[in-house]
């Protein structure tokens, strides 16, 4: 069955060739990603995170279908905490994605344990009991995702991110 073009371009950007796992993700972005993130942690002074090629693999798996399939929507039964970004039309960076979740803070009520607007991805980034991240970014003609995991995931109903 021939591939669409989509999928061959997202195959040809990861670096992937047939029957080969694709690559992990090259270790500035790794660093940059994890510097982002254990960035906003500090704030807080919350333990920072420590990177995960597994979860940078699984990260990169739902980035390229995401491509493929022109969908943005969160994996189905994820057992990982997981954070999505899109750009259509340009390009951005490990500071400026994480840098837009973590803004998310100014919803977040820490006295009331809750959300004036969305503050999930922020949530997510300061959950004291997360230990892991991984992350990627699939890239296709004018569309870039960008996919975090997270484990243990957080944002678990009633408890509270740190």
């Amino acid at each position: 069955m021939p591939l669409g073009p989509r999928f061959a371009l997202a195959l040809a950007i990861s670096g992937a060739a047939f029957g080969q796992k694709p690559p992990g993700p090259p270790a500035p972005f790794a660093r940059e990603m994890l510097a982002a993130h254990n960035a906003v942690r500090a704030r807080l002074k919350l333990p920072p995170l420590a990177w995960s090629d597994r979860l940078a693999d699984w990260a990169q798996s739902w980035a390229e279908a995401l491509v493929y399939k022109h969908e943005f929507v969160h994996r189905p039964r994820n057992p990982y905490g997981e954070n999505l970004f899109e750009v259509t039309g340009g390009r951005s960076t490990p500071d400026e994605v994480v840098g837009v979740w973590a803004a998310e803070a100014s919803a977040y009520d820490a006295k009331a344990n809750a959300c004036r607007a969305m503050c999930g991805h922020y949530t997510q980034i300061v959950w004291r009991d997360t230990r892991r991240v991984g992350c990627a970014v699939a890239r296709g003609p004018d569309l870039q995702v960008w996919v975090c995991n997270y484990d243990p995931p957080g944002n678990i109903v009633g408890r509270r991110p740190y």
